[in-house]
């Protein structure tokens, strides 16, 4: 059994815990929060003590993992512990919201052997992955598009977007990274535009944006367009569509259950998408438990690496370039 500790028991955090916990092949050794009297209600819950500093559980000789859910400003810190530790990690992403932070740390850890996964979870949803496959198989021929929709279903509260890092490094992070997934080459060039349609304060307090539009291009030509909006009243949509030379896969939406009704004034009427990325991609973090798991067992290679996590965000630099001085942004000019 993989004993792994969480960091972090806000409320991805208490999901991983809860995850890890009922895991067949993982064991939850201990969590912490920085918020003592959070470690304590999740350790309760679940049957394990509470460490007292995060410098404990990284100490613990009977610690094999850890699980990084805490706030984005420690996570490369915690990498960088964990590895010292001689621990493997599953960190949730962005890896940091300063690129230059990043970088320092993949010099930090150096060509470590220890498996570092990043919690790009949208790339263990059945569907995607089904899709992705499917598509690997031939069985739409050459791919020339993908179309990633990705909407929430309700804007997050004020002092949450203010932390965030602005929608690219927090919300869109998790689509440049299907991108690249579903792709299979890097996207060499980016334009990107976005606006305050939902909360228009939200432009001239925050210079922040609600709703945005990328396009993507690799240098073998293939393209991807994705769409973002912090508001979909109808539930939480995600989609990917992948066009190919000789067909077109969907990987659609999820609802509670596929009841329809049939009435004189609508037809086909049903269920609202599922209400929120806990529920739509349940499926999805616990797969993403069993890959780690198979890292550190049997030392395959994770899914999603920090050099995935940190080729996402300078995708989202290269897209607040393209918005800011509306041009076309060649990827290349955020890596120099």
């Amino acid at each position: 059994m993989l004993r792994i500790a969480v960091l972090g028991c806000g409320r991805i955090g208490q999901m991983h815990a809860a995850n890890v916990a009922r895991h067949p092949r993982a064991e939850l050794a201990m969590v912490y929060d920085v918020y003592a009297p959070a470690a304590a209600k999740v350790a309760q819950s679940l049957g394990v003590i509470a460490a007292e500093s995060a410098e404990a559980v990284f100490a613990d000789a009977a610690v094999d993992a850890v699980l990084i859910a805490t706030a984005t400003p420690t996570h490369a810190d915690y990498i960088e512990m964990a590895i010292a530790a001689g621990k493997a990690v599953l960190c949730e992403k962005p890896i940091d919201l300063n690129l230059a932070r990043v970088t320092a740390c993949a010099a930090k850890i150096g060509n470590t052997t220890i498996p570092i996964q990043l919690g790009f979870n949208r790339r263990y949803d059945p569907g995607h992955s089904a899709a992705r496959a499917a598509m690997l198989a031939g069985d739409i021929g050459d791919l020339h598009q993908v179309i990633i929709t990705s909407r929430d279903p309700a804007i997050p509260p004020r002092a949450y977007l203010e932390a965030a890092g602005g929608l690219f490094r927090d919300m869109t992070i998790h689509d440049f990274d299907l991108a690249r997934f579903m792709l299979g080459e890097e996207p060499t060039e980016v334009f990107a535009m976005g606006g305050a349609l939902i909360d228009p304060a939200l432009g001239a307090e925050l210079n922040e944006v609600d709703s945005a539009m990328f396009i993507l291009r690799t240098a073998s030509g293939k393209q991807c367009h994705i769409n973002n909006s912090r508001t979909a009243v109808y539930g939480y949509d995600q989609r990917v569509e992948l066009m190919g030379s000789n067909g077109m896969i969907i990987s659609d939406n999820r609802k509670p259950h596929e009841m329809r009704r049939y009435g004189a004034k609508a037809v086909e009427c049903s269920e609202p998408y599922q209400f929120f990325f806990l529920e739509r991609y349940n499926e999805a973090f616990m797969a993403e438990i069993d890959g780690f798991v198979d890292c550190v067992e049997q030392g395959a290679k994770p899914l999603a690496s920090f050099d995935d996590g940190r080729r996402a965000l300078i995708l989202a630099e290269a897209a607040y370039l393209s918005m800011k001085e509306r041009r076309l942004v060649q990827v290349s000019e955020v890596k120099a």
